[in-house]
């Protein structure tokens, strides 16, 4: 898959997430401000518990609505073999047991998954820690992720 068609699979997921979200809040609000919800006594607090869903729902509404307009704006940067690693390099790694897993370095978004065929590709953002490892490598580089027995190695084997 290349970076032009990630950057929109991107675009597509977040704008369905926002009409989900959008369509949620509508809902938990229209719920909070319904007449059942009215307290009965000053330990009801059907009303209120209500109306912070539709608050929360509105405010991941809104986070989803920015990282919209910040991939809908990004300019792709393409990367060869001694580029170092910023945002929207797409990296191959390899872990030591051979295993693979493609990255996508982006602004927004983290951890979100777009599937091609037997392909996976996961954004991760510069702030999570494998993110912060790869900013400034190169191709042919190791990254350590992690901290103890839980540390993970990786090679970066490709980096576009």
């Amino acid at each position: 898959m290349n970076k032009k068609l990630i950057l929109n699979k991107i675009v597509a997921l977040l704008t369905e997430d926002l009409k989900i979200l959008t369509e949620a809040a509508r809902t938990a609000h229209a719920a909070a401000t319904h007449e059942e919800c009215v307290p009965d006594n000053k330990y009801d607090t059907t009303g209120l518990e209500a109306s912070y869903v539709a608050q929360g729902q509105a405010n991941r509404a809104q986070d989803i609505r920015h990282a919209l307009d910040t991939y809908k704006a990004m300019v792709l940067r393409f990367f060869d073999e001694e580029t170092p690693i910023r945002l929207t390099a797409l990296v191959s790694l390899e872990d030591e047991n051979g295993n693979s897993r493609k990255i996508f370095l982006g602004s927004e978004a983290g951890g979100l998954k777009l599937i091609d065929g037997d392909e996976e590709y996961i954004v991760i953002t510069p702030e999570s820690p494998l993110g912060k490892a790869l900013l400034g490598k190169v191709c042919d580089d190791e990254v350590c992720v992690g901290q103890g027995e839980g540390q993970k190695t990786f090679t970066i084997v490709d980096v576009s």
